[in-house]
């Protein structure tokens, strides 16, 4: 037997879709079966054809997170430092912020200072799965050192998505479907916002001014070789998709879909993890048909949505309108969500930003999940069963938030310890509980 055989027999053995095709039930499926309350077998062929991923890169040890049909909705949080403002402590600290409040998986998104320090602290600090975008570090070490991204080399796209892996990256977003094809659909059609995604817009300078073929596309190969080798999951970017509604669901977007389809079936063959990433800004009524064209065109791929952003109107409030989106999308069947904050648009969140949009998305993703009955709304009853019966501390072990709902209560304490200041002594229900259900009349019963 060869020596490259022999490689890629060891290579195989440390792929989660690779075991799990051999019939082998890893540590981290059992984890996810028994978080999940789903058999080991859904688990073991979910993960074996594709239609699950579970983060984990070999290199280092993290909290296992299923993603994928038939598992609840993820909410991932972005934390990183920009060109104005860099402060790595912060990052840390929001980092903390979303895990404590309920994020699954992280993405560390620096451009500005070191990025290797400011991911590898990330990396040591969480320990949920982590992702990136390595065109990021790629393209600012090449504005950095040439004075601009189309100077970068392909060996530079390569070396980041390489170096990244071996620190432990778990998810990556790869934006190969930015290429000439989908170029060219974009430039016929036209936009009223263009391209808002900061990796499609350096890989679509990069093409345009190189007049070469997009390097992550040319060699897909090479990138899967190296996400085999360290089982990184690929989160397949997109970037063609809206900055605002009026350019939702368009031409360029789908063409985009069906390149990423394309690469979701080159990926699976080779025995890497691979995830679908979907639009941002999209109306409320398109999400259904965002989601069912990217599950038939990507055989099933899990989902993963940005936001989504369902209305253009509302800056400074835009956790709130990506938290309507996280629910419509969790309900039509999207997997994974990635949070807005209330900067967004506007600002670098700042740690109290990270913690709003934490809350707001995971508020959507369980009310989507309530909706689909992938939750199965026992706490729902425990709260209303704790309400009806008056009963404060069981109402806060219920809650999602519980530290928040007792410290707005104890802002504004009632003068009868079983109400609250909304109705004081009027409260409906302890009205019902005195006088209707302890009633003996004749006239109800």
């Amino acid at each position: 037997m060869t020596v490259l055989k022999l490689i890629g027999l060891w290579c195989d053995k440390m792929t989660q879709i690779s075991d799990a095709r051999k019939g082998i039930l890893t540590e981290e499926m059992k984890h996810v079966a028994k978080i999940e309350n789903v058999s080991e077998d859904f688990i073991l062929k979910s993960v074996a054809e594709g239609t699950i991923v579970i983060p984990g890169n070999v290199n280092r040890d993290v909290e296992a997170a299923g993603i994928g049909a038939g598992l609840r909705t993820k909410v991932n949080a972005t934390v990183g430092t920009s060109t104005d403002i860099v402060n790595f402590d912060e990052e840390v600290q929001k980092a903390k912020i979303a895990i404590d409040h309920g994020a699954d998986c992280l993405m560390e998104l620096s451009i500005g200072g070191d990025l290797d320090e400011i991911r590898r602290r990330v990396l040591d600090m969480s320990p949920l799965p982590v992702g990136s975008v390595p065109v990021y570090q790629a393209s600012i070490e090449s504005i950095r050192e040439h004075g601009s991204v189309v100077d970068m080399t392909e060996d530079d796209l390569f070396n980041a998505i390489e170096k990244q892996a071996k620190d432990g990256i778990d998810f990556m977003a790869i934006h190969s479907s930015i290429n000439i094809e989908t170029l060219t659909r974009l430039k016929r059609q036209g936009r009223v916002t263009g391209l808002v995604s900061r990796g499609g817009s350096f890989m679509s300078g990069w093409i345009v001014e190189n007049e070469k073929e997009n390097p992550l596309y040319s060699n897909f190969d090479y990138v899967l070789e190296i996400a085999k080798e360290h089982d990184v999951v690929l989160s397949l970017a997109n970037g063609m998709r809206a900055g605002s509604i009026a350019d939702s669901t368009d031409r360029a977007q789908i063409q985009e879909l069906i390149i990423l389809g394309e690469l979701i079936d080159r990926s699976r063959e080779a025995g890497v993890q691979c995830m679908i990433e979907g639009p941002g800004h999209i109306p409320i009524n398109e999400i259904p048909t965002n989601v069912m064209i990217q599950k038939k065109m990507c055989s099933n791929a899990p989902f993963y949505m940005l936001g989504p952003i369902v209305c253009d109107v509302a800056p400074g409030y835009d956790h709130i309108v990506s938290a309507i989106g996280a629910a419509s999308s969790a309900k039509a069947g999207a997997d994974f969500i990635c949070y807005v904050t209330p900067a967004e648009h506007l600002a670098l969140p700042n740690p109290d930003d990270v913690r709003e949009g934490v809350i707001a998305t995971k508020i959507g993703a369980y009310a989507g999940d309530l909706a689909t009955g992938q939750i199965d709304g026992s706490q729902d009853l425990a709260m209303a069963e704790a309400r009806k019966n008056l009963d404060w501390e069981a109402q806060y072990s219920c809650a999602m938030f519980p530290e928040a709902a007792r410290a707005k209560r104890d802002q504004r304490p009632p003068e009868e310890e079983d109400t609250c200041t909304m109705c004081g002594n009027y409260c409906a229900v302890k009205i019902v509980n005195e006088w209707l259900d302890k009633s003996d009349s004749d006239l109800i019963k």
